[in-house]
């Protein structure tokens, strides 16, 4: 059977509170009823000392035990003790009950011995029973003691009422955000990603629902992303897939011959399609932390110059310049060389679509503390200030258009970004529309 979190929190917080209320009752009903006994004691022990000297003083003034026996019941009837004296001998000379008059006394214990006022002389011996009879006035403070300990146990229940049942409602709103981010949680589950929850204060609570919130961002700002993958991949997709069939198709009309043109076409398209699916198996891996690295000490001026080189036909084809900008000496990076290649390649080549005729490409490279900073620098048509936080996600591009004429399939940034995280690097935007922008990443030294 399962049981709610109110009512476990309910239950524990109840036993709690009626073990302390019990154990609070538990030890101030002893304490009070041991105070009741010393009380009685001390006042059985006062009497006997003034019979003592009642008896002494009646000894003094009749010279013997002769009618001391009336005395000896009344105090029995007040104190409702039963009480003998005897004379020195050990014969009883007076009873309350008046049973043993004359007749020799062996108590089970000693009595108190009546002496002669500031004399070591003995003129008899008292003997009091209190607990056959506790008398009235102990009967008075048990009565008062038990009335006391009812009050108490009311009491004592009345606050675990209370208490309980505060602990209710205070177990009911400490709870309600738990109850409120469930069902949130719950409709979130069901695939509902709108689902955010009200944050009314800063405690745990609060940074709870913070947290939730964040998530829920997150997952909707995925699902999103992944919708747009998906309609993005398939678009990638169908346009060299359609040139494709297009071409096949023409042969297979008869509009078109497989001469050398169409066989080059088809294989551009194909080439295309290729190289589309290989960046997205290696941004799968890279996400998916599978990439494998051959991390080795390398040139970064070596590395550069050979990358610069090899875009140079690109670069010349569309009437742009390309220049390096290096210090005498820089460090080894331990890098695999072939992954920050292809990250140095991206970044031109995405400098190079963005930039109209007789613009300016520049790669520099600088030491910082135990990294090394390669940019590319261009001077573009540079990237509108909202598309630069989302300019490494996958398929986002600033020509909304589409066109082929700003080249890639829009993950080159998005793949760049996720092998220079790989090598332990960060890699960064800045740009002014219309004046440029500068991609750098950053690379480890050799130690």
């Amino acid at each position: 059977m399962r049981y709610s979190l109110q009512f476990r929190l309910l239950l524990a917080f109840s036993v709690v509170i009626i073990v302390a209320i019990g154990a609070m009752f538990f030890f101030i009903s002893q304490a009070t009823g041991a105070e009741v006994r010393r009380f009685h004691d001390r006042v059985e022990i006062a009497r006997a000392g003034k019979m003592e000297f009642a008896l002494s003083a009646y000894y003094i003034h009749q010279g013997n035990w002769d009618g001391i026996q009336p005395f000896i019941e009344q105090w029995g009837n007040l104190y409702e003790w039963k009480i003998i004296v005897t004379d020195t001998d050990g014969i009883v000379v007076a009873d309350s009950e008046g049973d043993l008059l004359g007749q020799p006394y062996e108590p089970d214990s000693p009595g108190k011995i009546i002496m002669l006022p500031r004399s070591p002389y003995a003129l008899g011996t008292l003997y009091i029973d209190s607990e056959s009879s506790p008398g009235a006035d102990f009967a008075l403070l048990s009565t008062l003691f038990e009335r006391t300990g009812r009050f108490l146990l009311w009491s004592c229940l009345l606050a675990a009422a209370i208490a309980v049942l505060i602990t209710f409602f205070l177990s009911r709103r400490i709870l309600s955000p738990v109850k409120t981010l469930t069902i949130a949680a719950r409709r979130l589950g069901q695939g509902d990603f709108s689902q955010r929850i009200e944050v009314n204060d800063k405690s745990e609570a609060g940074e709870m629902a913070t947290a939730f919130n964040s998530m829920a961002g997150d997952l909707e700002r995925a699902k999103e992303l992944q919708r747009n993958m998906i309609a993005d991949v398939a678009h990638e997709l169908r346009t060299p897939l359609s040139n494709i069939q297009g071409y096949l198709e023409a042969v297979q009309d008869g509009v078109a011959k497989p001469d050398t043109a169409t066989i080059h076409s088809l294989h551009e398209e194909a080439t295309l399609l290729s190289r589309l699916v290989d960046d997205l198996q290696e941004l799968s891996l890279a996400e998916a932390g599978e990439l494998k690295l051959v991390c080795q000490a390398e040139d970064v001026a070596e590395l550069i110059n050979r990358a610069v080189a090899a875009m140079q036909a690109q670069v010349a084809t569309k009437g742009l310049s390309i220049s390096i900008n290096l210090p005498d000496k820089l460090p080894l990076v331990n890098v695999d060389y072939h992954r920050i290649s292809q990250v140095l390649r991206n970044l031109m080549e995405n400098a190079i679509a963005h930039t109209p005729e007789d613009g300016t490409i520049t790669v520099t490279a600088t030491r910082q503390d135990s990294l090394v900073e390669v940019a590319v620098v261009d001077t573009g048509e540079g990237i509108p200030a909202e598309d630069l936080p989302f300019i490494f996600e996958r398929f986002h591009r600033v020509d909304k258009s589409r066109t082929r004429a700003t080249g890639g399939s829009g993950l080159g940034l998005t793949i760049a970004r996720r092998f220079v995280e790989a090598h332990g690097g960060t890699i960064q935007a800045q740009s002014k529309p219309g004046k440029g922008s500068r991609f750098s990443f950053t690379m480890p030294v050799v130690e």
